[in-house]
C-alpha cells in the first residue's frame, strides 16, 4: 500500500480542511491551473450519472470537479484513477466496496452525502444502459429453506459482543418507537415493544406466536408484562442461545420458549402471531406460504402484526447492502406484502409507517457504533469498521430520504369480529 492509500484508508467521514490532501484547486497562486484530463472527464461523467448533485469529486492529486453555483455539501477523493474507473463501472456495488477498503475518502458529514446523493434523484431513475446492464447481471441471494440459514448466519451470526456495542440494553435490531423527541434509544425500544403488544391487544394466559425473534426481547416483555405464553422462532444459532440464556435468567424460561427452526415450520394454535424485522429475509415469492403459515396458527381467530422495511414502489434492496451486509434481504411495497394476506382471506385493519422513526433509531445506533468504532477495529479490522459506518449512515440517508419506509400492518383472519372499533387502546395511558 502507497503513502496515498495509507492515507485514504485512515480517514474518517469527516476530515477538516487542513487534514485532506490538497488538490489542484489549492495549489500556490503561482501554479499554473490543470487543464481537461481524462479524470476530470471521468469525474463530470460519474457527477452526471449521481444526478449533478452540489458534491465535489475528486482525484487524489490530479483533478477535481463539483457544482459552480451553490455550496459543495460534501467531498468524494478517490485514491487514483484505477478506483474512479471501478466505481464508474457499477457505482452501486463499487461504491460500497471503495469506502470499505480505504480507496476513497469523504471530506464532510457522511450521512448528509448520502442524503444529496439519494436527494439527486439519480437512484432509479437513470434508464442509462450501464444501469440497466449491472443490475441484469445480479441476481440477489435466495430464501430457500437453506438459503434463508445462510443468509441469516452471514448477517446476525457474527458475534453476539459486536451487536451488544452499540444496540442498547434492550438488543432489539429493529425500528424503534419514540413517544417524545426527548426519548432515548432503550425508552424508545420498549415504547416500541408496548406499541406492538396493545395494537395485538394481547390478554393474559393467550398465546402468541413470534416469527423471527432476534435476541428475544419482545418474548419477553409480552410474557413479563402482558401475561402471554410465548413461542419465538428463529434460525440464528447465537441469537437463540443468547435468548434462551437470557429468559432463564430473568426467570421467564417457564413462558418462553425459543425454538431454532424456520418460520415456514411452524405449527400449533394461536391466539395473536407477530412479527417484527423478519419480512425483509421473506422474500416475495414465499409470502403466501408465510400467509398460509399465518392463516393456519390463527385457525380462524386471534390477531396478527408484521412489522417490515418497505418501498413505495417495488424495487431491490440497494445492491451493495444486499451483496456485503444482508444477502437475500428485499424491502416489500404495501401492495407486494398484501401476497401475504389477499390469499388467505386476511383482513387489513391498520397500516402504520413509522418511517421517521427508524431513520432516529439508525442515529442513535450510528452514534453508539462510532463510540465503540476502536472497540469493533480491534474484534475485526478497518475494513469491518468503514463497512458497517457505510451501512449504518446510508440507512439514515434512506429513511430520512423516503427512499425506505418502515410499515406495521395489523391483521385478523377475515371472518373475524373481534377487531376493534376504534384506535382509543393504542393511546390509553
Amino acid at each position: 500500500m502507497n503513502a496515498v492509500q495509507k492515507s485514504l484508508a485512515s480517514t474518517p467521514e469527516r476530515i477538516s480542511a487542513a487534514q485532506r490532501p490538497p488538490l489542484p484547486d489549492e495549489a500556490a497562486s503561482t501554479a499554473a491551473p490543470p487543464g481537461p484530463s481524462i479524470d476530470t472527464w471521468l469525474l463530470t461523467r460519474l457527477r452526471s450519472f449521481l444526478g449533478d448533485p452540489p458534491v465535489e469529486f475528486a482525484v487524489f492529486g490530479q483533478a477535481l470537479v463539483g457544482p459552480a453555483d451553490v455550496p459543495a455539501v460534501a467531498r468524494v477523493t478517490f485514491a487514483n484513477r484505477r478506483t474512479l474507473m471501478s466505481i464508474l463501472a457499477d457505482p452501486p456495488l463499487r461504491f460500497g466496496d471503495a469506502y470499505s477498503d480505504g480507496s476513497v475518502a469523504i471530506d464532510g458529514d457522511l450521512v448528509s452525502l448520502l442524503e444529496t446523493i439519494y436527494h439527486s434523484g439519480a437512484a432509479g431513475k437513470s434508464d442509462s444502459f450501464l444501469r440497466r446492464a449491472t443490475g441484469a447481471l445480479r441476481r440477489p441471494h435466495r430464501n430457500t429453506l437453506s438459503g434463508s440459514r445462510d443468509n441469516i448466519h452471514h448477517h446476525y451470526d457474527i458475534g453476539n459482543e459486536f451487536y451488544s456495542l452499540w444496540l442498547g440494553n434492550t438488543m432489539a435490531y429493529t425500528c424503534a418507537y419514540y413517544p417524545t423527541p426527548a426519548a432515548g434509544l432503550d425508552e424508545a425500544q420498549v415504547a416500541k415493544m408496548d406499541h406492538v403488544c396493545r395494537k395485538l391487544r394481547l390478554k393474559s394466559g393467550e398465546s402468541v406466536v413470534e416469527a423471527g425473534c432476534g435476541w428475544g426481547v419482545l418474548a419477553l416483555h409480552m410474557a413479563r408484562h402482558y401475561g402471554v405464553r410465548v413461542r419465538a422462532f428463529n434460525i440464528s444459532r447465537e441469537q437463540v442461545a443468547y435468548a434462551r440464556e437470557r429468559a432463564a435468567r430473568e426467570g421467564l424460561g417457564g413462558q418462553v420458549e425459543y425454538v431454532l427452526d424456520d418460520y415456514r415450520n411452524i405449527s400449533g394454535h394461536y391466539d395473536a402471531f407477530v412479527s417484527i424485522g423478519m419480512l425483509e429475509h421473506v422474500g416475495v415469492a414465499n409470502y403466501a406460504e408465510l400467509g398460509n403459515v399465518v392463516q393456519r396458527t390463527l385457525n380462524g381467530r386471534g390477531r396478527g402484526l408484521v412489522h417490515s422495511i418497505g418501498r413505495n414502489q417495488p424495487a431491490p434492496l440497494q445492491p451493495w447492502i444486499e451483496r456485503r451486509i444482508f444477502p437475500g434481504a428485499y424491502p416489500p411495497s404495501l401492495g407486494e406484502m398484501m401476497g401475504i394476506f389477499e390469499p388467505w382471506n386476511l383482513s387489513v385493519l391498520d397500516v402504520e409507517n413509522l418511517r421517521l422513526h427508524y431513520a432516529q433509531t439508525l442515529r442513535d445506533w450510528l452514534a453508539r457504533y462510532e463510540a465503540a468504532s476502536e472497540r469493533v477495529r480491534v474484534m475485526f479490522d478497518e475494513k469491518f469498521v468503514r463497512m458497517w459506518r457505510l451501512y449504518l449512515a446510508g440507512s439514515v440517508a434512506a429513511f430520512t430520504t423516503g427512499t425506505l419506509q418502515l410499515f406495521q400492518v395489523l391483521f385478523a383472519p377475515g371472518e373475524s369480529n373481534d377487531v376493534p372499533l376504534t384506535r382509543a387502546h393504542l393511546y390509553a395511558p
